[in-house]
């Protein structure tokens, strides 16, 4: 695989088993607690980096202790953490996430660090940026920091992928640098205002980031499958058949994997089907990273 920077997110999850979602001012007894590294950020660097790749993860944790674990632990997958930022004074993102029976999750984050990485940090980072085959990026930093880094990524003939999660607005100069995006149904909908229930729609809302620039689309659709379209058409791509126990990292898990497979030289539709394996794999775990297979297992499975 070729070399991937990703860019985003390093969170502590703090996660809770429960029967069901609790409602607004309910109190539920849970089950097993979990402390599990994640964020979509370093989610998706430790899944691309499982899948063989060469990843750079660029970050911002806090002076804590969740914050210096994270950092062995990223090290620890093989991933340069050279560029991790860390900021005295400020805690470490953390999220709250409960996941209920049916392996749907409920997940509430406190940005902490990460909504600090800035501008001034990816410019830090442009010989890193430069020498990449792919950037991958998200929505769980700010927004002028994902910029910043698409336009170093274009300067150097580097292709972006964007996870626009959590969903939020972009400016129609960023989506004209992505050479992907990966949105899923609230997702899109949010972008583009287009529903999103079936294969026509998402072929649809494909259209639309097509028209504004950008090159190739993934509109992932959860136990469906993913919509994939390209220059060359469209083409679905079913998700594979298994008995879920947490989806918490399954989309996380869709980009890093995602990522590696195009850095190896696959076409799209090949890419995500790869991509799809490993999420697949991720849905039959508990937890965000500890849930993310290794390589072989995703060649097993395709």
């Amino acid at each position: 695989m070729g070399k991937i920077v990703v860019i985003g997110s390093s969170n502590t999850d703090l996660v809770i088993r429960t029967p069901r979602i609790p409602s607004p001012g309910e109190t539920l007894i849970g089950s097993d607690f979990m402390i599990n590294a994640g964020g979509k950020g370093a989610n998706q660097a430790v899944a691309a980096a499982r899948m063989g790749g060469d990843v750079c993860f660029v970050a911002c944790v806090g002076d804590d202790g969740f914050g210096a674990e994270a950092v062995r632990h990223y090290a620890g997958e093989g991933i340069d953490t050279s560029y991790i930022v860390r900021r005295n004074g400020v805690a470490s993102g953390v999220a709250l996430i409960a996941v209920d029976d049916a392996a749907e999750n409920s997940i509430v984050v406190a940005p902490g660090a990460n909504a600090l990485l800035s501008p001034a940090d990816i410019d830090a980072v442009e010989s890193e940026i430069a020498a990449a085959d792919y950037l991958l990026v998200q929505l769980e930093i700010p927004m002028e920091t994902v910029a910043r880094a698409t336009e170093l990524a274009v300067r150097h003939g580097v292709r972006v992928i964007l996870n626009p999660a959590p969903a939020a607005p972009i400016a129609d100069e960023v989506l004209a640098r992505l050479d992907l995006i990966t949105p899923n149904r609230s997702e899109t909908e949010l972008l583009t205002g287009l529903k999103v229930e079936n294969v026509g729609d998402a072929v649809a809302a494909a259209a639309w980031f097509r028209g504004r620039g950008v090159r190739r689309v993934a509109v992932t659709m959860g136990s469906a499958g993913a919509l994939v379209a390209d220059e060359r058409g469209e083409e679905f791509v079913p998700a594979y058949r298994v008995e879920a126990v947490d989806t918490t990292a399954a989309g996380d898990v869709f980009n890093g994997a995602l990522a590696g497979a195009l850095s190896e030289g696959r076409e799209l539709g090949a890419a995500a089907r790869f991509a799809a394996a490993a999420s697949s794999i991720a849905c039959t775990r508990i937890g965000a990273q500890r849930s993310i297979p290794q390589r072989r297992e995703v060649d097993s499975a395709e």
